[in-house]
């Protein structure tokens, strides 16, 4: 009798597990549905992206890589074909038709062409002009192998000395404008002027071109110029950089990168020396050398540098 009431109990005892067992399951059966979301998560490796579609309850998905390709794999692999900034988009769809689109911005393989153009998806191009307020490293200099500072010129240059100092202040007005493919603008606003070597307005046309000679003790002024509409500029990267100079003929510099422009363009300084220096450049800032035959001794043979920060049109 004993063993059977044992039993018993030990039966009764197991039934409550299981309706206790029942009841929480349907407790879980009746929680709130998981909410539809969806978000991206993406690993870069130089031009290649693997992305994630993080979503909760979708049954399709869409992207947009921002280089004009596309998927409808909830992860896919994407290699772009050229380096630049991209906006790639996610449109996640649950079973209602509900949809959900997120976004990722990518700054792939960014190299120096696309800091100074923007990339390949910038229609708009990327447009610089001088700044004013300089920078530690601006300074006027000798075209020679060292670049050395020029003796009577502030070292670095103060903020705002093409204005006050030498009433030249439409110098930082003129904006330059660097396209992925090779395009190049100049827009030298009202007084359409360029900033120029003085000793090349006199040599071009006897200095009647001149429109602001206040800088005269530097051999520099502003002088009417029509930039050319069809304007297009060369980059080339790690090379040699040689150009004329009253220091032993040309001066050479290792390993730099450099552009150069057709015929009627320039950047920064109109002189005889179109080609010109990037010594520094990120994604707001450019420090260019641009040379300069100041002597009417030397026609055409570069005296000295100048060295000037560029920064992005906002």
């Amino acid at each position: 009798m004993k063993k059977l009431a044992y039993k018993s109990i030990y039966l009764a005892a197991l039934s409550a597990l299981f309706f206790v067992g029942g009841c929480e399951t349907d407790v879980n059966t009746n929680q709130e549905p998981i909410s539809f979301s969806a978000d991206i998560f993406s690993s870069v490796k130089g031009k290649k992206v693997a992305f994630q579609g993080l979503t909760n309850n979708a049954v399709s998905w869409s992207w947009n890589f921002g280089d004009g390709a596309s998927s409808n794999q909830q992860n896919p692999v994407h290699v772009y074909s050229d380096s630049g900034y991209y906006t790639a988009t996610l449109t996640a769809t649950d079973e209602a038709g509900t949809t959900i689109t997120k976004e990722v911005q990518l700054a792939l393989d960014i190299t120096p062409y696309v800091l100074l153009t923007g990339g390949a998806t910038d229609e708009d191009g990327k447009t610089w002009r001088l700044s004013s307020a300089h920078s530690d490293s601006d300074y006027f200099g000798n075209a020679d192998a060292e670049l050395t500072p020029f003796d009577g010129a502030p070292n670095p240059l103060p903020a705002g000395i093409f204005g006050a100092g030498l009433g030249m202040a439409e110098v930082y007005e003129d904006e330059f404008t660097f396209y992925f493919d090779g395009r190049y603008e100049m827009d030298l606003k009202a007084d359409n002027a360029a900033f120029s070597g003085l000793v090349y307005q006199f040599v071009a046309d006897g200095g009647a071109s001149v429109v602001n000679d206040g800088g005269a003790d530097f051999g520099l002024c502003t002088a009417s110029f029509s930039p050319d509409n069809n304007a297009t500029f060369s980059y080339t990267e790690d090379s040699v950089f040689t150009v004329s100079s009253v220091y032993g003929g040309t001066v050479s510099f290792e390993g730099v990168s450099s552009l150069d422009f057709s015929e009627s363009a320039y950047v920064g300084l109109l002189d005889f020396e179109r080609k010109v220096m990037i010594q520094e450049i990120n994604d707001n800032t450019m420090r260019l050398v641009m040379f300069l035959a100041a002597s009417p001794d030397f026609i055409g043979v570069n005296t000295n540098a100048v060295i000037l920060t560029f920064e992005v049109v906002p």
